[in-house]
């Protein structure tokens, strides 16, 4: 009886070592993970200095992954703000990017920035936002609209407020008169 204990035992514990079994991978071969490893919803950043707020970025979603990039896959609004605290300009893009090592942001589709003091609008397809610098700037088509006239171009270096910019290709200039 003792014997055919430690024999049936033998069988069970073999049968069970060899259904233990794993299989070892290679972690440099697996799959690894690239989406975003944190997401957030109705995001509001606010940028201050000497508590008087300068600016005010809000985005329906902001997904921030693991180099430190985030993408605002649903765009994003920015509020700019002058040093007495009054709003002064706007910016906002269907998509945006944002790498925060050199604060700059990148702005894709339909992108609109408003000069609600000079009552100037520039839009483009695309335009980088740099925030040290506190400077917009594109390549691509743009057309800037002002009260007397439309100008358009390739190309355009700006403050971030578009109180001050310089069109790099002028294609057209639009006047508006009443006669």
């Amino acid at each position: 009886m003792r014997k055919a204990f430690l024999v049936m035992l033998a069988v069970v514990l073999t049968v069970a070592g060899f259904g233990c079994k794993r299989e070892t991978k290679n972690p440099d071969e697996e799959e690894r993970y690239t989406g975003p490893t944190i997401e957030n919803h109705d995001v509001t950043t606010l940028y201050s200095d000497s508590a008087k707020l300068l600016i005010k970025l809000q985005a329906p979603v902001q997904q921030e992954f693991e180099n430190g990039d985030g993408v605002f896959p649903d765009g994003f609004y920015v509020e700019f703000y002058d040093e007495d605290g009054t709003l002064e300009s706007t910016l906002r893009g269907n998509y945006g990017k944002q790498d925060p090592r050199k604060s700059l942001y990148y702005a894709r589709g339909n992108v609109v920035v408003d000069n609600l003091k000079k009552q100037e609008k520039l839009e483009t397809e695309e335009l980088y936002w740099d925030r040290n610098k506190a400077q917009i700037y594109t390549d691509k088509f743009v057309k800037i609209t002002t009260p007397e006239e439309i100008l358009t171009g390739k190309g355009l270096t700006a403050k971030q407020d578009m109180s001050r910019y310089s069109i790099k290709q002028v294609t057209g200039k639009f006047n508006f008169s009443e006669q």
